[in-house]
């Protein structure tokens, strides 16, 4: 029997709401449920219960339709990876593919100039209204990221805002996800395990089924808390801190249930490179860049990126193996 994890409880308020002092006690905390845990309950005045209740009612009108309408914006016809992503068309290194099915999108750049593989004009469904209530989420959670980079910061010790300069056009990432009803599909993974690629990752999500790997690694149950976000850092937040910090694995094993989640991947630009950042310590990781580890990343899972390296039109540079970040611990296999 999986035991349900403990996860630490940030109240973010006074983000926006207190003085310096008041961001500095929070970013201690943020600080200390970081370096414990890696993931951690994000709570906060800040948090609007009525975008998420908008988007998720989009959402579940969205996925109610039927596969071709949701296939005419398939995410391998995008230029910047983005729209409906069928069940089966992602799979980890060694798992099998994930039972759930998706509707990503990024910032919406729309410039000519500056657009990169991750970063330009989403692919949008035919769908009145959902683009507006996307993009209202998207903008939302996105303001908190900005509010909790500025703590990062002052975790760090840096000035508060250091990463502001490194987050103007970030290709941060949202994915709206669904996990069907399947009472047959117990053994078979919603997410296979992973850590999260960029610097870390706000959740929300309607039901339980999202574990994490404890010290001993051992797999947890993930307690979901009303009115709030599940919150994880990623591998770009463990190099900035010199691995203070650690990517957490995390999956979501349990799918005998309908289940919607929406996370919000906050990056730093693509072109900025993600190096150590704690003064007076030496480097323990090699800089990379944050969009091309994005990239690479994303694609080592899914089939039409797979694809087109097999037919040689995607060459990857530099790309490391997905299992690169993260506590290093024997990971229990149930």
């Amino acid at each position: 029997m999986i035991e349900t994890a403990v996860l630490p409880v940030v109240d973010i308020t006074a983000l926006v709401q207190g003085d310096r002092a008041a961001r500095a006690a929070v970013a201690a905390q943020l600080d200390r449920a970081c370096a414990d845990a890696g993931f951690l309950t994000i709570t906060g005045a800040q948090l609007d219960p009525a975008i998420f209740a908008r988007v998720l009612a989009r959402a579940k009108a969205y996925f109610a339709q039927d596969e071709a309408t949701k296939m005419a914006s398939y995410i391998g016809k995008s230029v910047n990876h983005s729209g409906y992503v069928p069940v089966g068309e992602e799979q980890f290194a060694g798992a099998t593919p994930d039972l759930k099915e998706a509707f990503d999108c990024n910032r919406d750049y729309r410039a000519e100039e500056g657009r990169r593989p991750l970063l330009g004009p989403n692919l949008w469904p035919e769908m009145p209204g959902f683009r507006e209530d996307v993009l209202a989420y998207y903008e939302h959670v996105t303001a908190i990221g900005r509010q909790l980079f500025a703590a990062f910061a002052l975790a760090l010790g840096l000035e508060e805002d250091h990463f502001a300069a490194h987050t103007r056009h970030s290709p941060s990432q949202l994915r709206l996800i669904h996990y069907p009803f399947d009472p047959t599909a117990q053994d078979r993974p919603g997410i296979g395990a992973h850590t999260d690629y960029e610097c870390f990752t706000l959740l929300y999500a309607t039901t339980a089924g999202l574990q994490i790997v404890d010290r001993d690694g051992a797999w947890r149950d993930v307690p979901l808390v009303p009115d709030s976000l599940i919150m994880n850092i990623g591998d770009m937040m463990e190099i900035m801190s010199n691995g203070r910090y650690l990517a957490t694995r995390h999956r979501v094993k349990r799918v005998a249930q309908e289940r919607y989640a929406f996370a919000l991947f906050h990056a730093c630009d693509y072109d900025h490179v993600v190096a150590p950042v704690v003064r007076g310590e030496a480097p323990r990781y090699a800089p990379l860049k944050s969009g091309e580890h994005l990239f690479n990343q994303t694609a080592q899972t899914f089939r039409y990126l797979k694809e087109r390296i097999a037919r040689g039109e995607l060459v990857l540079d530099d790309a490391v193996p997905l299992d690169s970040f993260g506590r290093r611990v024997e990971v229990a296999p149930t």
